[in-house]
């Protein structure tokens, strides 16, 4: 402890009473005369020179105060803690403390405010840099068998998700004539390509305009973008957008870093449960917010695959354009495609991309086949 000494050691003090001090430094209790010494309250311990602790440094510590004890600090002491339960020595000290209870100041602001910033800047470059880089590596080496019971988890939690929301468990849509044709379409989209896992394409009965991919070569339409197109050629082009994503492995990496920032943020904030980790991916994959170069990438194998295929790139910037005169540029599908790169410069090069064909174009699916495929849900 800091020594403070009197500049009349002989001097008589005014007043005196016996209390316990704890050092703050070593677990020993200390048996000490207080006394008052002008502006100062002297401590004085045998075989030790006394200490003086000027009253308005003193600070009560109420949370580990009795009914009839009082337990004093000093700011020039912020370790030490004084146990007074002596009524004459309370009724002095709060006379004579202006500031007992002020709260002590806090030391090392800048220190504090240092650490501060340096943790959340920690938590940026683990969510957003070195997460992102992890997960794109871990994605080259998933297994495949472990992607795709993945994605057939996700799928299932985006089925479950709308109860409660005025719809039931969503059923998947499989009525023979229309799954022949979008089986048929599925076949005409990947005649020229070869892909590294199998595609698994699902239709779930809802109004919402959308399609999406998941992890394990999962593509899942919305019955409401079935209806919403005008043309089979329109639902090709954006299975082939979907598509492009499966053989980029983008949605497996966007599960992969959403599940590294849960894990982070839980370790920080809490525990996140596994169920709502999975709903928290299934939310992020339907609205998946791809990067502007992924997007423009899918965008470029769509019009490559729809081009070897004899199906008409525009399609693709033909759904574009009148979906967003039809629903906006911030909802459903276009909320979903339309978020990153500039809309007429995707719409320009879907264009672009048809006025190269160099050989002509043929209709995807029959006018029944079409029929069927948007009636697959009845």
């Amino acid at each position: 402890m800091s020594r403070y000494l009197r500049d009349k050691p002989g001097e008589a003090l005014a007043f005196s009473a016996y209390a316990e001090l704890y050092d703050g430094e070593t677990a020993e209790r200390y048996r000490v005369l207080l006394g008052e010494d002008g502006d100062n309250l002297t401590l004085e311990l045998p075989e030790y020179e006394a200490e003086l602790w000027p009253f308005e440094t003193l600070r009560s510590v109420p949370d580990m105060a009795g009914e009839d004890l009082i337990v004093i600090t000093s700011t020039v002491e912020p370790l030490a803690r004084l146990m007074i339960r002596d009524e004459d020595t309370l009724r002095m000290i709060l006379n004579k403390s202006r500031h007992l209870d002020k709260p002590p100041p806090v030391r090392g602001k800048g220190r504090i405010a240092l650490w501060a910033l340096a943790a959340v800047a920690s938590v940026f470059l683990i969510i957003f840099v070195l997460v992102p880089r992890m997960a794109d590596q871990l994605a080259l080496y998933l297994p495949p068998e472990g992607e795709k019971a993945l994605g057939d988890t996700t799928l299932e939690q985006i089925r479950s998700a709308f109860e409660g929301n005025g719809f039931d468990y969503l059923r998947l849509c499989t009525t023979p004539a229309g799954t022949r044709a979008l089986a048929r379409m599925e076949e005409r989209l990947l005649q020229n390509t070869d892909l590294d896992v199998d595609l698994t394409v699902s239709v779930l009965d809802h109004p919402m305009v959308n399609a999406f991919a998941l992890p394990g070569g999962h593509v899942v339409f919305f019955r409401g973008l079935l209806e919403a197109a005008e043309t089979p050629e329109e639902v090709a082009a954006v299975f082939a957008h979907e598509i492009g994503h499966v053989a980029a492995r983008d949605p497996t990496r966007i599960a992969l870093r959403s599940a590294g920032s849960i894990g982070v943020l839980g370790l920080l904030f809490g525990d996140f449960a596994g169920g709502a980790i999975v709903l928290f991916l299934a939310e992020r994959l339907i609205q998946a917010d791809y990067t502007q170069e992924a997007e423009a990438a899918a965008d470029v194998f769509a019009h490559d695959m729809l081009a070897s295929s004899d199906i008409p790139p525009g399609a693709l910037g033909d759904m574009f354009e009148r979906l967003r005169a039809e629903y906006g540029d911030t909802e459903g599908f276009v909320a979903h495609f339309l978020s990153h790169p500039a809309l007429g410069d995707r719409i320009a090069a879907a264009r672009a991309a048809e006025a190269a064909l160099t050989r002509p174009t043929r209709p995807v699916l029959s006018t029944f086949e079409w029929r069927a495929l948007q009636s697959i849900c009845e």
